[in-house]
């Protein structure tokens, strides 16, 4: 069985999320309250979301937000070295694992 940890915020304890689950043959974790280091790695990368392109800008359209998104997303894998990683970019641990 698979699962997915996510903390308790509503969006994580709704009925329609633990119902979708249940159907796909995924078992929901949830990090205990107040403990957001339990889900470090979403955490780190929320942040890094929220102060490289999310806060520096105000959305007219979805449709822009999915642009920029696109693009940074690209930029942090493919072009941006990530020190945590030996200073490659994820897309070129990815292939040196592969």
């Amino acid at each position: 069985m698979s699962l997915i940890r996510v903390d308790n915020g509503p969006e994580y304890v709704s009925s329609t999320l633990m119902t979708w689950a249940s159907k796909q043959g995924i078992a929901l974790t949830y990090i205990q309250p107040g403990k957001p280091q339990q889900n470090a790695y979403v955490e780190r990368y929320n942040r890094t979301v929220r102060h490289e392109w999310l806060d520096l800008y105000i959305f007219e359209t979805i449709e822009e937000v999915q642009q920029i998104a696109t693009e940074w997303l690209w930029n942090y894998n493919n072009e941006r070295p990530n020190m945590g990683i030996g200073g490659v970019t994820p897309a070129m641990k990815l292939k040196m694992a592969a």
